[in-house]
């Protein structure tokens, strides 16, 4: 097997040091990693693993399991939360949908509880997170634990930012229908709460773009978001944590924005059909074939600076033939990025052209070869005068 590898660039000049004590920003359309910080660090997500309750929610509502009119109980371990709430009570049965504005919009702890129960095996919170954590482990989200519903703190209950924004990318992707509400501004569930009718989200109704998605906050946590924006043809998702106060939390989760979506541009790396090397055809009419990448490849990089791309190629030297035209010989792997932000692509390596088995005197003159380079080593090259 032949190798062949080279690096474009050694490392990115421009890179951002976020404020948050954990980041994670990704384009969501190319899957690329543009910053990692922290990203795999189990922490307290406070409100914003109430998004891991709504994923079960609109999972069960694609299901058929619940109907966005279906009314539901509330517990009083439900209501006994304080909080931001929506103020039920024992007495009251409000819709699915009156639950899902509740968590997104008022960041209500007992909307999440009521609807946790409702999802749950046996009835109970604690049953619901056993089944919200093995959903996590599905989506592989291996540093995710759920213990409860909102987010309450709870030692153990913990998500990293790259957890959160695999969960966010879930809720855009799978569910387009339910992910309307995001972007709603004001909820008031029958004049309970006038106070506390208002999204938290600080970057709606900015005019960027922003449609989603929760923010959150404790002591042990401090400000975070799960955020995601749309401008022109591109949507970047963002995950932060850790900062000091809600203005800290919205000053950097709007220069993050601006940063993913003007510091970087779509560069077409790899050509679909550009040969890329010849490799050797033994036994074959024709001494090698040209190998070429079986699909174009973009890539968002830096407009300012150098990317951190490198690039190998893998391939079997020599083939037998016969060799059609379309087969796969090799592989190119690109990486971009470092350490916690490589995103990795991989490209099958396909022959150009047909090189057919050679007939009888073809495969004697090939098999005499290799015994007289076995015996006398390789054919010095013929040398002019």
């Amino acid at each position: 097997m032949a190798l062949l590898g080279w690096s474009v660039a050694p490392a990115m000049a421009q890179g951002y040091d976020s404020e948050a004590t954990a980041a994670y920003v990704i384009d969501h359309g190319s899957g690329q990693v543009l910053l990692a910080k922290n990203a795999d660090q189990p922490l307290p997500p406070a409100s914003m693993s109430k998004l891991m309750t709504l994923l079960m929610a609109f999972e069960a509502l694609r299901d058929g399991r619940l109907s966005l009119e279906t009314r539901v109980a509330v517990s009083a371990h439900a209501m006994s939360f304080g909080g931001s709430t929506m103020f039920l009570n024992t007495t009251d049965r409000p819709t699915v949908e009156d639950l899902i504005r509740g968590v997104i919009i008022v960041s209500g702890n007992d909307a999440s509880v009521a609807l946790a129960e409702a999802l749950s095996p046996d009835g109970t919170e604690a049953g619901f997170a056993r089944i919200a954590t093995e959903r996590a482990r599905a989506l592989d989200m291996a540093s995710t634990t759920i213990l409860n519903a909102s987010g309450w703190p709870a030692p153990g209950h913990v998500m990293s930012m790259r957890d959160l924004g695999i969960l966010a990318e879930e809720l855009i992707t799978a569910h387009p229908a339910y992910y309307r509400y995001f972007i709603e501004t004001e909820f008031d569930y029958e004049n309970r709460a006038p106070a506390n009718r208002f999204n938290r989200n600080p970057l709606l109704g900015l005019g960027i773009g922003a449609d989603g998605l929760k923010t959150g906050h404790t002591q042990e946590a401090g400000f975070g978001l799960v955020g995601s924006a749309v401008q022109g043809t591109r949507r970047v998702t963002f995950v932060i944590t850790g900062l000091p106060s809600a203005e800290a939390r919205a000053r950097e989760s709007e220069r993050i924005l601006n940063w993913a979506f003007r510091q970087f541009v779509e560069r077409q790396v790899v050509t679909q059909g550009t040969e890329m090397a010849r490799v050797p055809v033994f036994m074959g009419t024709g001494p090698d074939v040209a190998i070429a990448p079986a699909r174009d490849l973009s890539l968002l990089l830096p407009v300012v600076g150098e990317a951190p791309l490198s690039a190998e190629m893998t391939y079997l030297s020599p083939v037998i033939a016969p060799v059609a035209a379309g087969d796969t010989l090799g592989e190119m792997v690109l990486r971009l990025g470092e350490g916690d932000a490589m995103i990795e692509h991989r490209i099958p390596l396909l022959a150009t052209g047909d090189v057919p088995e050679g007939g009888l005197i073809v495969r004697l003159t090939t098999a005499m070869r290799a015994v007289l380079e076995d015996v006398f080593g390789p054919t010095p090259p013929a040398v002019g005068g």
